[in-house]
């Protein structure tokens, strides 16, 4: 007997559906209800400061009380984590996290706009909660992440937001935190022939993004007794000109983080260096300037050809001695899982171990001005952590087993885990 199928479509959308409902993330956990301890661990504040034996009280999505002499109140829910290590929940920042789902599908990338300056394009707004990668990264530690636009000379505005939402607004945490400025490369470097040449564009570069900051200063210094219309590409500047939202300042070479930290100076905004390839060449300057330092990645190649080979795993030692404030980050999206082991990385070349931990916690919090709330396990801020079974900053022993935003309790089950029983169970049964 042949079946003869009259409605395709109608088919073909049911299946689509089932296959949408099976990949949905976990629901986003509800408020805390019920104060809770956690009792017998070892807790990395995101200071520097090691308690052992410490217990943590969590009452109203904060921290109440933390410490090794703190005794558990009567109606505690109490969590036994003897032998375990609790740290901050760590930061991403830099990250296209939630913009970005598969990056060779243009149609899942939201995270750069066309045209040179797009100061007013808001990465808030395209910011996708129910992104899958979100929580394959959560399940490593990191529990907030700076959502970053790219692209062209100015890329548009960043925010703070943490990892699990039902929505943007709901996951805002700092909204348009700063705007993000791509100083030009001096040289273009060809992947298929392997040839570096000089950039024949970059003074023009130069000259039209001065330009357009300068166009932005003039726009927002204007009283309001000048009129005229709105202009939200220039507008968009006026909080960074202001000193209310960072400068971010995308540039690798020496010559251009000077360049561009002045300018940005003489406009009053106040600069964050992004990527700092060669910022440990001008630890002088960016002490005297208090410009703090988002370094990319340990787990990269040196940024010249007179670096050393192992120049990126050197750096944050190299500006944690000279004194300079800086933060690790990680480019990408699901590569935000690596965050912890690229701050590792850093510990293995010279970084003290709590200062890696400071770097991914407590640093990116200050710089980005969140360090009220987030950032360290303090009495009195949010109850953002991590309980992990082994080293949270070795990939080989880290196990996060629990992690808690704002006291709330994540679930930290994802599709790589979700696979991972899958196929487990798979050739479980061809044992047999």
């Amino acid at each position: 007997m042949i079946y003869r199928i009259e409605y395709p479509l109608t088919l073909l959308l049911v299946i689509l559906l089932g296959t949408c409902v099976r990949a949905q993330n976990p629901t986003p956990a509800a408020r805390q209800s019920t104060p809770f301890a956690v009792t017998g661990v070892t807790v990395h504040v995101g200071d520097g400061t090691v308690l052992e034996g410490a217990t943590l009280l969590i009452r109203d999505g904060k921290i109440a009380e933390v410490g090794s002499g703190v005794q558990v109140p009567s109606g505690y829910e109490s969590i036994d984590g003897s032998g375990k290590h609790v740290y901050p929940g760590l930061i991403a920042l830099n990250s296209q996290l939630g913009l970005t789902e598969i990056g060779a599908v243009r149609a899942t990338n939201d995270q750069r706009e066309v045209g040179t300056f797009n100061p007013n394009a808001r990465a808030l707004i395209a910011f996708n909660t129910d992104s899958q990668v979100i929580p394959t990264v959560r399940s490593r530690g990191v529990l907030l992440a700076q959502a970053t636009p790219e692209g062209s000379l100015v890329s548009g505005r960043s925010s703070i937001l943490q990892l699990d939402a039902w929505n943007f607004e709901d996951a805002a945490v700092l909204a348009d935190d700063g705007v993000h400025v791509n100083w030009p490369n001096r040289n273009s470097y060809n992947w298929q022939t392997g040839d570096l040449k000089p950039n024949e564009n970059y003074d023009e570069q130069v000259r039209e993004l001065e330009s357009f900051l300068q166009q932005a200063g003039s726009y927002c210094g204007r009283s309001e007794e000048d009129g005229g219309n709105r202009l939200l590409k220039l507008e968009a500047f006026c909080e960074a000109i202001a000193g209310n939202a960072n400068a971010y300042l995308h540039a690798d070479e020496a010559r251009n983080i000077q360049a561009g930290v002045l300018l940005m100076k003489r406009m009053g905004a106040r600069p964050v260096v992004v990527g700092g390839g060669q910022a440990h060449l001008i630890t002088d300057f960016l002490k005297r300037e208090g410009v703090p330092v988002i370094l990319s990645s340990t787990q990269a190649l040196p940024n010249s050809q007179d670096d050393a080979i192992d120049q990126p795993y050197r750096n944050p030692a190299l500006l944690a001695e000279a004194g300079v404030e800086f933060a690790i980050s990680h480019e990408g999206y699901w590569q935000q899982r690596n965050l912890p082991f690229v701050a590792g990385q850093a510990v293995g070349f010279g970084l003290p171990y709590e200062k890696a931990v400071e770097a991914i916690t407590l640093a990116p919090a200050r710089i980005v001005g969140i360090d009220a709330d987030y950032g360290s396990v303090t009495r009195g801020k949010s109850a953002t952590f991590v309980i992990v079974d082994g080293d949270l900053l070795d990939m080989r022993t880290s196990v996060v087993e629990k992690a808690y935003i704002d006291g709330r309790d994540v679930n930290l089950d994802n599709k790589q885990a979700e696979l991972y029983r899958k196929f487990k169970e798979k050739y479980r049964r061809l044992t047999r």
